[in-house]
């Protein structure tokens, strides 16, 4: 069983930056890769950022690319989500999710373990 917790949410002015983490709590961490989701409100969940096991593969949505990066820290059982010149349309819910099949999925529904989500919210 794997637990994930987001944090790093909150405020932010427009063009502000805000970091979100993801913790993974699990008995066993075995290769995996891990990915940021976002939803904001009256709207579907969409794919942001994926990242393989070792780190050097990742996918970010294209609408995206050039302001949010993904890396992770596996010493740390983390995942990061650096988010640089935020925008008013990237106010949403934004949550951490993990694939046991190291894959670069973009899909919901390919993924095993969700987190609870953290709120970001820009003003404009």
């Amino acid at each position: 069983q794997v637990q994930l917790v987001e944090s790093g949410g909150g405020l932010v002015q427009a063009g502000g930056s805000l970091r979100l983490s993801c913790a993974a709590s699990a008995t066993t961490y075995t290769a995996n890769s891990m990915a940021w989701f976002r939803q904001a409100p009256g709207k579907e969940r969409e794919f942001v950022a994926t990242i393989t096991w070792s780190g050097l593969s990742t996918r970010t949505a294209t609408s995206l690319k050039g302001r949010f990066t993904i890396s992770r820290d596996n010493t740390k059982k983390t995942v990061y989500l650096q988010m640089n010149s935020l925008k008013s349309e990237d106010t949403a819910v934004y949550y951490c999710a993990l694939d046991l099949n190291n894959e670069l999925a973009t899909s919901r529904t390919d993924y095993h373990y969700w987190g609870q989500g953290t709120q970001v919210t820009v003003s404009s």
